[in-house]
């Protein structure tokens, strides 16, 4: 089971910096729907890798779904060289992704994004724009299936304004 309160204080107290995307950015914007994981979209620039590294590297990532054993390094150079990383941690799932279908890199969402309180901690988080975008672009069945209630909190949201 994912700590996501845990998570948001290591990557929070390591001045890490991202962005909410996902099922957590969904439930945030106002989806009913929950998740078993924390997707988030990183800043790639090198001193944002290096923080990534101190606020994570203690809670043993580890590649999820990857045979016991497998050779794996956390640490800048293997950030550096990859861009999209499944994770298990001490703490639970975390998808640490340079960029996103429909949605691009940290700093091409980072205006599509709102500051919000998740689990007493100040972060970005998505907006239901990009979060639709992003939905479509990865077309899975479970993105479209969460689609159409997007749509729906986007429709209330723009008549509420």
């Amino acid at each position: 089971m994912t700590r996501f309160d845990e998570l948001f204080r290591v990557l929070g107290e390591g001045a890490v910096e991202f962005i909410v995307i996902g099922g957590v950015a969904a439930a945030a914007n106002g989806s009913a729907r929950s998740t078993q994981d924390l997707d988030i979209l990183y800043n790639r620039q090198d001193e944002n890798l290096r923080a990534m590294v101190r606020a994570l590297a203690p809670h043993h990532p580890y590649l999820r779904g990857a045979p016991p054993g497998l050779p794996f390094r956390f640490d800048f150079e293997t950030l550096r060289a990859g861009l999209n990383f499944t994770l298990t941690t001490d703490l639970g799932a975390i998808d640490l992704l340079g960029e996103v279908a429909g949605g691009g890199r940290y700093e091409d969402v980072l205006p599509h994004s709102t500051e919000m309180q998740l689990f007493g901690r100040a972060c970005r988080v998505a907006d239901v724009e990009a979060l639709i975008r992003m939905k479509k672009a990865a077309g899975r069945p479970k993105d479209l299936e969460v689609l159409a209630e997007l749509e729906l909190i986007r429709d209330r949201q723009r008549k509420s304004r």
